[in-house]
């Protein structure tokens, strides 16, 4: 996964400058159908049904993973083709922390549900 400007700004400032940051305590992920960027943007899905989902993170080493599975609701109807997913600081709007392009993309069509399985996103710091 990529850090976002906004995280990257964060980081430094807090290490560097002193800076206070307080990490948020809940994370959300989003699905997306085009690629977010450092500074954001793409396209989150916004179909029937769609809402962010908390994800809570363990972290060994340089590489931290959900801890647990999450499991969107179920489509109400199609929310297109998932190629990218994100975590935000908070459950609508916020700020996009990092992101990633999916290994596979996943169509969601109405009726079904996306799922992580636990320790499948992997955020690594190296």
């Amino acid at each position: 996964m990529s850090f976002t400007n906004f995280l990257e700004t964060e980081i430094l400032d807090h290490v560097f400058a002193g800076a206070a940051y307080t990490a948020p305590s809940t994370k959300y992920i989003a699905l997306f159908t085009s690629a977010p960027g450092e500074a954001g943007g793409g396209t989150e899905v916004s179909g029937t049904g769609y809402a962010r989902q908390a994800m809570a993170f363990t972290t060994s080493g340089d590489t931290t993973s959900n801890s647990g599975a999450v499991e969107f609701p179920t489509a109400g109807a199609s929310w297109g083709t998932i190629t990218h997913v994100g975590i935000f600081d908070a459950s609508t709007s916020g700020n996009l922390m990092v992101y990633a392009t999916l290994t596979a993309s996943k169509a969601i069509a109405d009726g079904d549900v996306f799922r992580v399985p636990a320790g499948d996103l992997d955020i690594t710091l190296n």
